[in-house]
């Protein structure tokens, strides 16, 4: 999330996270989004860098990886809470 500042980062990742739980069916809370957004932002970040894709600046760029990654994020934990229950 370069380029966007720490208040610009934790609003992406409230909406990155809002975005993913809606389309992951689920419901969470204002602070497990955010926290969702924003370990997303840095799994879609490492996953983009990995495969060379560039991110680029801005909040557009920041905004689709975080989304993509608190995708991911929370469909791996349901892998997890599948099992376990």
């Amino acid at each position: 999330m370069s380029g966007v500042g720490i208040i610009g980062a934790i609003l992406i990742g409230i909406l990155a996270g809002w975005i993913a739980e809606q389309v992951m069916g689920r419901r969470h809370g204002l602070i497990t989004n955010l926290i969702v957004g924003v370990v997303g932002a840095f799994l879609g970040s490492f996953i983009a860098t990995s495969l060379g894709i560039g991110t680029g600046a801005g909040v557009i760029p920041s905004l689709l990886v975080a989304t993509a990654g608190a995708i991911l994020l929370l469909f791996i934990v349901g892998l997890f809470r599948r099992r376990s229950v």
